[in-house]
């Protein structure tokens, strides 16, 4: 007989698991379907989540699931959900050959991050390359560093990197600071260079290849990689997509519903920019929010409200 879940959880990272535990707390069938592809598989560390300062992402994410599979009433897919369709007041989702029915929907996806097509860039993210100075500064020690811009939203990044060490903004052709914003980098101490960055080397540290033939050695360097959503589930149940400076994501009312009713979307594929820290308290949030609504819309309508 087909389980009918109270609520499925698509994504099993830190925001879809911080949901799924609210749900099971509340004594909800809640299933979780997850591929296993966490955006910050690239890191070694994750710093500045509290009480997890410096631990593997990948430790933090086996514990919080570990602990998960104590509640009965969680179940647990490995894979992928390949669609989602409301039909009433029900969910579908299908992933392989298996197909789940439930009475919420919670996404919590993520976002793959598009960077500028630059040799050796790609292969250094994560470990030289970052785009989170919360996350990753620290640990520089205060070396020389580089913010590479990818829009004019890169100011922003330019401007805040100096508090982790000396910095040097790459223009790379992609926007031209005017006066003004000459004025703020100057106050910053942050050097500008201008000419086109060809190939990033190096493995200890990031080596910065431009193409007049000079190298530049950095500790660090900092990219505003720009975002969308990991899959096109969003888009085809018809949840509203807003833009930010860094990318797209789905917009939510301040409890995490989307634009479609019964559907709520956590995480980074439910905010403008994202962090560990960030994605748990997202989750939580979507789990309350969730839990509720099954509480809510259940009851009786009084009369004359």
């Amino acid at each position: 007989m087909q389980t009918t879940y109270d609520v499925i959880v698509i994504g099993g990272s830190y925001a879809g698991m911080a949901a799924a535990l609210q749900i099971a707390r509340g004594r909800r069938q809640v299933v979780v379907i997850d591929a296993g592809v966490r955006r910050n598989r690239f890191a070694e560390f994750s710093h500045g989540v509290l009480g997890q300062d410096g631990k593997s992402p990948t430790a933090i994410a086996e514990q919080a699931k570990a602990q998960l599979l104590d509640y009965p009433n969680l179940t647990w897919r490995e894979g992928v959900a390949d669609s989602a369709e409301k039909s009433g007041d029900l969910f579908t989702v299908t992933s392989g050959n298996e197909t789940l029915i439930g009475k919420r929907l919670i996404l919590a996806t993520g976002v793959t991050d598009h960077l500028p097509a630059i040799p050796g860039l790609q292969d250094r993210w994560g470990k030289t390359v970052f785009h989170c100075p919360y996350c990753h500064g620290y640990e520089l020690n205060q070396g020389p560093l580089g913010v590479l811009a990818t829009s004019e939203a890169s100011l922003h990044q330019a401007l805040l990197i100096p508090d982790w060490g000396p910095t040097t903004l790459f223009t790379n052709n992609c926007f031209t600071p005017d006066d003004a914003q000459l004025q703020q980098l100057a106050a910053r101490n942050v050097k500008i260079e201008p000419e086109i960055v060809r190939e990033i080397a190096g493995e200890q540290a990031a080596i910065v290849k431009l193409d007049n033939g000079r190298l530049v050695e950095l500790a660090g360097l900092f990219v505003a990689s720009l975002t969308q959503p990991s899959n096109r589930i969003a888009q085809d149940l018809g949840c509203e997509i807003a833009e930010s400076p860094v990318g797209f994501y789905v917009k939510t009312d301040e409890f995490k519903q989307t634009s479609i009713p019964g559907v709520f979307a956590c995480g980074d594929l439910g905010r403008p920019m994202g962090s560990v820290t960030f994605a748990i308290g997202d989750g939580a949030l979507a789990g309350f929010a969730t839990h509720r609504s099954l509480i809510i819309d259940g009851l009786p309508v009084i009369a004359g409200k």
